[in-house]
């Protein structure tokens, strides 16, 4: 398995660990699926969660912009990208 498919997998299980989500499993969340909205249906509290964290397992920091945010927590997959390009080393 290579990284990135190892760190899909990781953080489909911390979003649902972290979340507490009872009706859903890391194998329900498709890597490319939308996290808010009609997707996963999270909200803004669950990606405050999450963002703390990335911070806490990776070292990685949120800037405090809206859209590049937006962008970062659509999937697991731009999630997985964000980590890669910013993890502490």
């Amino acid at each position: 398995m290579s990284e990135i498919n190892a760190l899909h997998d990781e953080l489909k299980s911390l979003i649902v660990e972290t979340l507490v989500l009872e009706d859903v499993t890391a194998e329900d969340i498709e890597t490319d699926m939308a996290l808010f909205g009609d997707g996963l249906g999270l909200d803004s509290i669950d990606s405050l969660e999450i963002a703390m964290v990335l911070e806490e397992r990776y070292g990685v920091t949120l800037e405090d912009d809206p859209e590049t945010n937006r962008e970062i927590f659509f999937s697991v997959a731009s999630l997985a990208k964000f980590v890669l390009e910013n993890r502490a080393a």
